[in-house]
């Protein structure tokens, strides 16, 4: 019997690299994929940005045997050029390395520290209402007790950019707490049109950057002025919270372990094992062990030495603790 459901439609992925640490990352991120989704259809992007005169180096991904283990991958470089930010603020290259992408085509973007650990073609994304990262804590806004609170600041977000402020709120909870709040991780995010998007998400960046609502003053935009600007968009374009089941993306599908001694001390067994499983093939292992950090965690094995000393289903609630618990053993890296 011939199946109801309509097919999923076909969708690119967009990651950022440089030379150094996110070389390695994409890599790891690339080797993932063709090993956890076998079955994506779509283009892998390795966005890299130009040299220009918002660098002070040259931030092009051209090391020759990092550039034939992508293509080996089936990753395609992307090269973009930085207009409004660079050197002063990379995490905007995930802004600026959107307008490179093919238009009209649905994307997903990940952070380049992110492992794919279960099939992509499960997720069932709906590219018209995009969505974003949930695994966030309330790092931004950070209200003084003189105020102005949290509404204050996202409701002068809102209004600068003739945006419902109401219709972002999570009902039932209350103005003190910061959940209340559209707020997302910009680890990934999807939508199905990346120069639309990339636009949008461009233009309020560089508004926030140059010229802050007052009720801004005193709070810091580096590291967060991407994911101050990101609810926005996804709210002006039609996105929400929920546009994904909980557990997929941040869960049975992708991981952003962000350093290796995190994913070590708190992620799955089934993460561990994917790590260790994609990183063994000599080809790969001869230009990762190339980064300090995997060779240690991974190579040498200093990760289990690392999840020894946690119980997965006791974590300590905050992350800073865990980094000391790391530190403190002399483990950390970065």
């Amino acid at each position: 019997m011939a199946s109801n459901q309509a097919p999923r439609p076909s969708f690119n992925i967009l990651i950022v690299a440089q030379p150094g640490r996110l070389q390695f990352e994409a890599l790891l991120f690339a080797a993932s994929l063709r090993h956890s989704a076998p079955g994506f259809d779509g283009r892998l992007f390795v966005a890299t940005p130009n040299p220009g005169p918002l660098w002070d180096n040259n931030p092009t991904l051209r090391d020759g045997e990092i550039l034939a283990a992508l293509d080996r991958l089936r990753a395609e470089i992307l090269p973009f050029d930085n207009t409004v930010f660079g050197q002063s603020y990379p995490q905007g290259n995930k802004i600026e390395a959107l307008l490179a992408m093919p238009a009209g085509e649905p994307f997903v973007f990940f952070d380049s520290d992110t492992l794919i650990c279960g099939d992509l073609g499960g997720v069932p994304f709906d590219f018209d209402r995009p969505g974003a990262s949930l695994r966030r804590s309330g790092t931004w806004p950070q209200p003084t007790l003189y105020g102005p609170g949290y509404a204050a600041i996202w409701k002068s977000l809102y209004d600068r950019f003739g945006l419902d402020f109401d219709s972002s709120l999570a009902p039932g909870l209350p103005a003190t707490r910061w959940q209340r709040y559209l707020y997302f991780n910009a680890g990934w995010f999807f939508h199905r049109c990346p120069r639309l998007f990339g636009e949008r998400f461009l233009d309020y960046a560089r508004a926030i950057r140059d010229d802050p609502p007052v009720e801004l003053t005193g709070q810091s935009l580096d590291p967060w002025l991407d994911q101050v600007a990101l609810p926005l968009v996804i709210h002006a374009l039609g996105g929400r919270r929920d546009a994904l089941p909980a557990g997929l993306l941040d869960g049975e599908v992708s991981c952003h372990y962000r350093h290796f001694p995190l994913l070590y001390a708190r992620e799955s067994d089934k993460v561990v094992e994917v790590l260790e499983t994609v990183t063994a093939p000599n080809w790969l292992k001869k230009q990762l062990k190339r980064h300090d950090p995997i060779k240690r965690m991974v190579y040498q094995r200093r990760g289990h030495k690392v999840r020894a000393l946690f119980d997965r289903d006791h974590l300590p609630p905050q992350e800073r603790v865990i980094r000391n618990r790391i530190r403190a053993a002399g483990f950390w890296m970065r």
